[in-house]
């Protein structure tokens, strides 16, 4: 780790590079494990399927990681700005990677179109992330941030069940309410603090216009998306129109509309 942290600090957007082609040998390695037949008869089905199994492994691997920073660290949440750790830099710079390369997976399978939201979301993460990276500035920020990825995994495993046509399983029944829980708890509060720091600190923070633009934009995204899942796991309507997995027919749904 000693030696291993000032190459990647020296070299943060090679580094970045390098753990996008971890996440890339990931996504290869899970494609060896069993899938449900639902998944395997439609390809755009398949494809979303190992996109999640990626995005699960990310989410695990980053909720532990960022919680273990706190634990270890609890000054990151009043230190925002300069705060920084040899772990909590490496966590930043190895989930960029993951966002390049889901960025990647998503416009090379030809997805873009019906994956937009993605889009916009992971580029403003891996902006943001990569101005951490080469000023070591806001390095507790990114890792606050990234404490939305708890609920990630309830999130991640809510569309799996839906793709395997799992929504009428006991599985189904309790991580909706898991998920509820953590969107409020790691998503909104987490995305919450944030907007609080960066409006009583604008005057006072480096290029504050730009991430107070940026967490906006991705209030209003957590927001519509919040909205979307309560109606759709708790308040369905009854003319809603979906295929056999939960979903519409179209290759190009887009999932957070579900």
């Amino acid at each position: 780790m000693e030696a291993l942290i000032p190459l990647i600090k020296s070299h943060p957007g090679l580094s970045v590079l390098a753990f996008s082609l971890v996440f890339r040998l990931t996504h290869w390695l899970l494609q060896n494990l069993p899938v449900p037949k639902v998944v395997r008869q439609d390809a755009f089905r398949s494809w979303k399927w190992k996109n999640l199994s990626v995005s699960m492994v990310h989410s695990v691997l980053t909720a532990a990681w960022a919680l273990t920073c706190f634990v270890v660290s609890p000054e990151l949440l009043s230190n925002i700005r300069s705060y920084n750790t040899p772990l909590s830099y490496l966590l930043v710079c190895i989930s960029t990677g993951y966002f390049v390369q889901d960025a990647a997976d998503i416009i090379l399978t030809g997805h873009a179109k019906g994956s937009w939201e993605f889009l916009l979301h992971h580029a403003v993460v891996i902006w943001c992330f990569l101005y951490t990276l080469y000023t070591h500035l806001f390095i507790a920020g990114a890792v606050i941030a990234l404490f939305v990825e708890v609920n990630s995994i309830t999130l991640h495993l809510r569309l799996m069940l839906k793709l395997a046509s799992a929504q009428d399983s006991s599985l189904y029944y309790v991580n909706k309410f898991v998920n509820l829980i953590t969107y409020v708890t790691f998503r909104l509060s987490a995305q919450f603090y944030l907007t609080w720091y960066l409006t009583s600190n604008y005057s006072s923070l480096e290029h504050s216009g730009y991430f107070l633009t940026s967490i906006m934009v991705m209030n209003i995204m957590i927001l519509i998306y919040f909205y979307r899942l309560l109606r759709a796991d708790f308040f369905p309507r009854k003319t809603h129109f979906a295929g056999q997995n939960g979903v519409h027919r179209n290759n190009s749904k887009k999932f957070l509309s579900d």
